[in-house]
């Protein structure tokens, strides 16, 4: 006969009990008594000293300026005056009964003037010394005091506007079980006005509620209406830029198309020119040849300008940027255009800060190009001068002659380069000088640190 066996029972799993597995009743308990906490224990008798009132409300800006400024410290007035009250009625009505001056007067008085500094703390005296002062009573109300109960009345106000709705349902909550505990283990057949403490108190309550939130509907009014008007100003922004990007744009596709194409015919013509003559004079090639080469700088000159016109993200190109030791190319060069220059320079050549260098050169080469146009078969003489304090510049041209009249300009050579020597905090002078030519003077300030980093820097590299 076979032997029946029973199977081992099944070993029982333990689930560890989490906050996922406690019931929504246990988790809404331990919220409501974590904000509990939070609202009336925690640091209850810190100080928070009164704020004034705001005075951006609907109805404070309706006031004068100078009634607003002081109707901002109407809360602090009303507290301070209500505690005066207090004392006055203390002095008028008790007469020489000092218990009663204590318990109806200064001790309440005493206790309002805590909100001022310390509200919370305040509630919880308020609280707990109500009972103990009417009990001093051998007749009266319970368990508050007239003092006593307007005194309560005005806390629960004050606290629940500087704090949150639900801390007015907790004070509500605590001043009804604190009465009814009272009214149980400490009454002494007085009037019992907890019924009317309960329902003046919840009014008040109702209504610094219905302020407080109304207060927060309108701070998150108002801070969504800076949140759009932030959002329209950065709209704002992008399209302008988005306007200027294509207003540039357009400008540089009519540059393209306009100055781009003529320099290309000119450097073209000017290097099939000389195979059109025979044998054409040594002095024609070379100024057809030195024609083509500016027009081809020319050119890479205006795509890289081009380049910056076009996109607010261009990366200059890796090209160097002409310096100070390149104006003996400039100057051949503007000798080859038909202007007499000759260059002197004082001080011992030195590096010079990029940005000084590039500026310098570009101030010599518009001087030049405006004793070019303007004072056609003139002379011109530049200086350069390496002193401690920076770099010197000096460009001077002679009247002109001869039959060839002078070309208008536009008169942006000389704000070009007043803006570049300002952008280095430097000097520029421009002007007539008494026979007839013109002067172009400039300083910049280079410290004697910024030369030493630059050489330092060649140094390494």
């Amino acid at each position: 006969m076979p032997v029946r066996t029973t199977p081992p029972p099944r070993p029982r799993t333990v689930q560890p009990v989490t906050e996922t597995t406690r019931s929504p009743e246990y988790r809404l308990a331990v919220g409501v008594l974590q904000g509990l906490r939070q609202d009336l224990f925690h640091d209850a008798f810190a100080y928070r000293p009164l704020a004034p009132l705001r005075t951006d409300g609907p109805l404070m800006r309706k006031l004068p300026e100078r009634i607003r400024e002081r109707a901002q410290w109407g809360l602090h007035a009303l507290i301070v005056g209500v505690a005066a009250v207090m004392c006055l009625s203390a002095a008028t009505f008790i007469g020489g009964d000092y218990v009663r001056v204590l318990s109806q007067a200064l001790v309440p008085a005493a206790i309002t003037l805590m909100l001022l500094v310390r509200p919370v703390g305040a509630f919880w005296v308020s609280l707990l010394a109500a009972p103990v002062l009417s009990s001093l009573e051998s007749w009266g109300l319970w368990p508050w005091t007239p003092a006593a109960f307007a005194a309560h009345l005005l806390i629960m106000f004050v606290v629940t506007i500087r704090t949150r709705p639900r801390t007015a349902v907790w004070m509500w909550v605590l001043t009804a079980f604190t009465g009814l505990l009272a009214d149980i283990f400490m009454a002494r057949y007085y009037d019992s006005i907890i019924p009317q403490m309960l329902l003046f108190s919840a009014l008040v309550l109702l209504g610094a509620t219905v302020i407080n939130v109304r207060r927060s509907a309108e701070q998150e009014v108002r801070a969504a209406e800076q949140e759009v008007q932030a959002e329209r100003t950065v709209t704002a922004v992008e399209r302008d830029k988005r306007t200027l990007l294509e207003e540039r744009t357009t400008i540089a596709r009519e540059l393209h198309d306009v100055v781009a194409h003529h320099m290309s015919v000119v450097a073209i013509q000017a290097e099939a020119a000389p195979y059109r003559v025979e044998n054409p004079p040594e002095e024609l090639e070379k100024a057809f040849a030195t024609i083509r080469e500016n027009a081809v700088a020319a050119l890479t000159e205006l795509r890289r300008i081009l380049g910056v016109v076009r996109a607010e993200d261009y990366e200059a190109p890796d090209a160097p940027q002409p310096v100070l030791a390149d104006l003996e190319n400039l100057l051949a060069n503007v000798r080859d255009a038909g202007l007499d220059v000759t260059k002197t320079g004082t001080g011992a050549v030195r590096p010079l800060p990029p940005g000084v260098e590039l500026s310098a050169y570009r101030i010599v080469q518009e001087a030049l190009s405006n004793a070019l146009r303007h004072a056609p078969g003139s002379s011109a003489k530049v200086e350069v001068s390496y002193v401690l304090g920076g770099l010197g510049l000096r460009v001077v041209n002679t009247a002109p002659s001869g039959l060839v009249k002078p070309s208008p300009g536009a008169g942006h050579g000389i704000t070009g380069m007043r803006e570049r020597v300002s952008m280095l905090n430097g000097e520029l002078t421009a002007g007539a000088t008494e026979d007839g030519g013109y002067e172009v003077t400039a300083f910049v300030p280079v410290p004697l640190s910024e030369s030493t980093q630059t050489n330092d820097k060649e140094g390494t590299a």
